[in-house]
């Protein structure tokens, strides 16, 4: 079969890489077709994967957005007719979506975002969206839930060991007590009109009070006195990093779930949150939002309470439940790609530990958090 899977950003390539080598091993063609934004290109290129660019970024502001997309559409649609594919599938995939039936494909579209705007024009022209169950929306008959989250397609054990070496080679030392800090452009379409934290040097110097390093990962420019924290490691490597750090804080939900479904603790400063993130936090403590008026200081706050050693909390434990309950996501992407119509049986750990709060509860009794007020 002829398998056309697009890109639109570096965490599509993570998600999509396991996918794509079982399916060549299994002697299928896969045709990757790549939008250059931000490290994604890089990614393809680390993990040797043969890919094609259609278009640059997306552009300034909404029309640039909406001419960027155009142009997108109409160059996936010339290489799919030329390619005669027989599933189409992207993250998000409205490009997907729309291009897939002019060219009698199967489009499988793959979601975790509830409030990104594109839904509207992407769901009615898709043949199946594929959701985690803690997805907050009903998109219809046409919506295959499943026991996972986009991280876990490349963070599961099954795919993931975290390598120590990455670290020494880099000049950081796993034993060390560092954070990873996380900032975003706030140029994505679904980021119009969000925020996260209110100061970065504030952000920087309350930290490193405790005695931590901070490691700051950044797709905006830094303060210039803030420039020598910005981590070097390579983007296909961070992953090993936030493995071994103590603590993530950070304004993309990806990343902070990525450190939570390793084990590290997240603090989720933006605006936005989604049902993932709410499910993270509520059962399994892995994770904490902080939005509205007073985020910023609300997760300091948190954050210095962590360091300082006031919370109890066994994130070894913790991390155990959730993957415990969630399954290998690339194995429900296999599925979902040859046509299985459902998640595939998953296996179960036979024993889970329970992981208890400071406060001696179990983590997932809590009910999910609602959001701050901005009052």
């Amino acid at each position: 079969m002829d398998y056309v899977i697009t890109i639109q950003h570096p965490a599509h390539v993570h998600f999509f890489k396991h996918v794509i080598r079982a399916l060549e091993a299994d002697g299928h063609d896969v045709h990757v077709f790549a939008r250059d934004k931000e490290v994604a290109i890089d990614l393809l290129r680390a993990y040797d994967i043969d890919h094609e660019v259609l278009v640059g970024g997306q552009g300034g502001g909404v029309v640039g957005m909406v001419r960027s997309q155009l142009l997108y559409e109409a160059r996936l649609l010339r290489r799919a007719r030329a390619v005669d594919p027989d599933v189409m599938a992207a993250i998000g995939g409205t490009a997907v979506a729309h291009v897939a039936p002019l060219v009698g494909a199967r489009s499988v579209v793959f979601t975790d975002t509830e409030h990104a705007p594109a839904n509207r024009i992407t769901f009615p022209f898709a043949d199946e969206v594929w959701t985690p169950e803690c997805y907050a929306d009903d998109v219809g008959p046409k919506q295959v839930r499943y026991p996972g989250y986009h991280e876990l397609a490349y963070l599961h054990p099954n795919r993931f060991e975290p390598d120590p070496d990455v670290l020494t080679a880099r000049g950081i030392d796993p034993d060390e007590r560092f954070v990873v800090l996380r900032l975003v452009s706030w140029e994505a379409s679904h980021d119009v009109g969000q925020g996260g934290f209110d100061d970065i040097r504030d952000v920087v110097e309350r930290l490193e009070a405790t005695g931590a390093r901070v490691l700051v990962t950044s797709e905006a420019p830094l303060p210039e006195e803030l420039e020598d924290r910005r981590v070097t490691v390579e983007p296909h490597l961070i992953h090993d990093v936030l493995a071994f750090a103590d603590l993530f804080v950070g304004e993309g939900a990806t990343m902070a779930v990525e450190s939570a479904v390793l084990g590290t603790p997240a603090l989720y400063v933006n605006t936005l949150r989604m049902g993932y993130t709410d499910e993270i936090e509520a059962k399994y403590g892995l994770l904490y939002n902080f939005q509205g008026a007073y985020r910023h200081g609300n997760a300091l706050d948190r954050a210095l309470s962590i360091l300082d050693g006031e919370e109890s909390a066994d994130w070894g434990a913790r991390r155990s439940r959730l993957l415990a309950d969630k399954g290998d996501t690339t194995e429900v992407v296999l599925a979902a790609l040859r046509g299985d119509g459902r998640p595939p049986a998953l296996e179960r750990p036979t024993e889970a530990t329970e992981p208890e709060t400071a406060e001696g509860e179990v983590a997932g009794a809590a009910e999910p958090a609602a959001p701050e007020s901005d009052d």
